[in-house]
């Protein structure tokens, strides 16, 4: 049976991309096919509705599981010529294509931006009574008093039921941070026993972004920085000499400024390059005009992005002021911002248990991804990132922010870090940044890594000089409790991170062997690799002991372990030194966990392949549905994850290291800004482990 919800507004601005934005992630991890219909689209959106673009680009839905209905002017057209039945019949006939193939759909009901608000309420009500299902309201308190809001809280309740439409909860939005609990108080005593849930305004959502304005205006960049997803704090129309429009400019402004004042855009450039002035977010060449040859080499130098438009000031800043910020228009920030805020705020399990959902029988890599930050968010722990200076780095670190994955500390000489985020428009604002030259800690770090290493003939002023490493630095945040776990390697190498680990983080036991898993994120499962990156030749006692860790990093992460010790040979039809040793590996695995589902030695295709399993090993509990899979040694482990990615689309997070006491994970010089995010969520995961 598919279980769909209506997302259902009361008036305009209420933030309903957020809350069904937050019911798509909520759903998409806890039960199979997701689905997204949004029936009325705005006038000005149709076709191309730029919500259903947003969730079929977010969580992989095709054309038959993500669509739009129709024009909420055509739908309001239909209804005032008395032809509603038909418009209904027209509607349900979609949903019902869409959830043909799906388990749950979202029905995202209209905006409340149309020219009649009491006949468009009226027009998504009689559509959620008529396709039968659980509403969830959505009432925006931004601006109203405590007692208003309640009010259309049980308003909304009120004429939702007399549609005989079952209320699954109602969300408020955009409420006042200072009045958070007189509102949640007010909204419970009304709703009653439907769960309430209250969420505050959040500018870094409802600020418009630079892209938001260009959209808007209509305008592209013609020199500066490309990159257009930053907030714009102010609009700033500079008419005022050099010295005054610098002691009122702010970060974030985006500078309206006519195209002949050369000393505005010369200012504004300056100002960016200095760590103790502000950086704009945009400016913007009015008036038609254009600055002088000698200027242009200057703005295409900008690192931020400069535009021109042939309005006059007053026409631009009265424009670019009115633009409405939105969900979509701004990327991976704002919707991490709409996450963060969804988490913090609404009890998903309350919400769902009241829901007939079934569960997910495939593990897609969006969903394995998802559930990892899931887990991260319900014990936040802090995560130290080394590399303050790479771009990539600081966004991932401001997008897990925002999501409220985990705390994040950055290192890096603050100046250039700060630096760095205005040019590329990064918040860095809710990190924490340390510079370990400067530190307090470092004295207090050498002091320990000189006992640590005193066996070594490690002195203080050694010490306080590889305490300017900063993945020794943060190695050692971890070591002394500063931080829960470290993440490096964007810049560096494998042997540059996990070298300080080794020196004296080390084994959980003291002696333990340390090393690494790769999750191979396939179309429809997960597969546990190791190891693949850290032990280059192990022993049978050693390759046994990858195997149970990487077995419990496995079940850690929600893949049920069944663990394959490869091999050129399959059961007892090969011999040697190799194959011997797989064959004991494996019988040290069964004497050390009986519980535990391994079968060595095997190859690879008898491992996965239920046809071939059937007739090399018929009686294995393994053969044939393999989960984890643990290569003879590292040349073998490399080159398979590798091939295995390049020629199967198979995505590989990783390296994982596993067997430290405390948790430190590498990254691959190649990373992308999700890499980051979500090595330092499984990370996060990690440290949430007794040490």
């Amino acid at each position: 049976m598919v279980q769909g919800v209506y997302v259902a507004s009361v008036a305009a601005g209420s933030g309903k991309s957020l809350v069904a934005l937050g019911l798509a992630d909520a759903l998409h991890r806890r039960t199979g096919r997701l689905g997204f219909f949004r029936p009325f689209a705005n006038a000005a959106e149709a076709p191309q509705d730029p919500v259903v673009a947003m969730m079929g680009r977010l969580y992989e839905l095709g054309r038959s599981r993500c669509r739009g209905g129709m024009s909420l002017d055509v739908a309001q057209a239909d209804v005032a010529a008395g032809r509603e039945d038909e418009l209904l019949s027209f509607l349900l006939m979609e949903y019902a294509e869409v959830s043909a193939g799906c388990d749950a759909v979202i029905v995202d009901g209209s905006d409340m931006r149309g020219s009649d608000a009491g006949r468009e309420f009226d027009l998504n009500r009689s559509l959620a009574g008529n396709l039968g299902l659980p509403v969830l309201i959505v009432v925006g308190a931004r601006g109203l008093p405590v007692s208003q809001t309640a009010s259309a809280v049980e308003g909304a309740i009120r004429h939702f039921g007399e549609a005989h439409c079952q209320i699954l909860a109602v969300v408020v939005n955009r409420a006042d941070s200072g009045t958070l609990p007189g509102v949640s108080s007010a909204v419970a005593a009304v709703a009653g026993e439907i769960p309430s849930y209250v969420l505050p305004e959040v500018g870094q959502i409802s600020t418009p972004t630079v892209a938001d304005v260009a959209a808007s205006l209509g305008i592209v960049p013609m020199a500066g920085s490309p990159e257009l997803d930053r907030d714009v704090g102010r609009i700033n129309v500079a008419g005022m000499s050099v010295d005054n429009f610098l002691g009122a400019l702010h970060a974030g402004d985006l500078v309206i400024v006519p195209g002949d004042r050369s000393d505005v855009m010369a200012a504004c450039v300056a100002s960016s390059l200095t760590p103790e002035l502000p950086t704009p977010a945009g400016i913007v060449l009015a008036d038609g005009l254009f600055p002088g040859g000698p200027v242009l080499p200057l703005l295409a130098q900008a690192p931020f992005p400069v535009f021109r438009v042939p309005l006059d000031s007053y026409d631009v800043a009265r424009d670019a002021a009115a633009v409405r910020s939105e969900i979509h228009t701004g990327e991976n920030r704002k919707l991490a911002a709409a996450l963060g805020v969804w988490s913090r705020h609404v009890n998903e399990a309350e919400m769902l248990d009241r829901l007939a959902l079934p569960r997910p029988v495939t593990m897609t890599p969006l969903r394995f991804l998802n559930e990892v930050i899931e887990k991260a968010r319900k014990q936040e722990r802090s995560i130290v990132l080394a590399e303050g200076d790479d771009v990539r780095v600081l966004r991932a670190a401001e997008i897990l922010r925002r999501r409220d994955v985990c705390r994040v500390t950055v290192l890096g000489n603050l100046a250039a870090v700060h630096e760095l985020a205005a040019a590329h428009g990064i918040d860095v604002s809710g990190l924490q940044v340390l510079d370990p030259a400067g530190s307090p800690f470092r004295e207090r770090f050498a002091a320990e890594y000189c006992r640590l290493r005193s066996h070594k003939g490690m002195t203080m002023e050694r010490a306080r000089e590889i305490m300017l490493d900063r993945a020794y630095f943060g190695t050692m945040m971890v070591q002394l409790g500063e931080a829960d776990g470290m993440v490096s390697g964007a810049a560096h190498t494998t042997a540059n991170t996990i070298r300080p680990a080794l020196e004296f983080v080390k084994g959980r036991d003291g002696a333990g062997l340390v090393s690494s898993v790769f999750f191979m994120l396939f179309p429809d499962r997960v597969f546990v690799y190791g190891d693949c990156a850290v032990v280059p030749e192990p022993n049978a006692e050693q390759l046994a002991e990858i195997a149970i860790a990487s077995a419990a990093t496995a079940s850690r992460f929600g893949v049920e372990p069944r663990v394959a010790m490869l091999s050129y040979s399959t059961g007892g039809s090969g011999t040697g030194t190799a194959v011997d040793k797989v064959r004991r590996a494996t019988e040290l695995v069964r004497a050390a966990r009986p519980d535990l589902p391994v079968e060595g030695p095997i190859q690879y295709d008898a491992a996965v392949d239920a046809t071939i399993a059937s007739s090399k090993l018929p009686a294995s509990a393994v053969a044939g549905k393999a989960t984890v899979f643990i290569f003879p040694d590292l040349n073998t482990g490399n080159n398979t994850y590798k091939a295995v990615e390049q020629s199967s689309g198979a995505v590989a997070v990783g390296p994982i290291l596993q067997g430290l006491r405390k948790p430190i994970n590498d990254l691959s010089r190649g990373s992308t800004v999700e890499d980051i995010i979500n090595t330092v969520a499984i990370t996060a995961v990690q440290a949430q482990e007794p040490g």
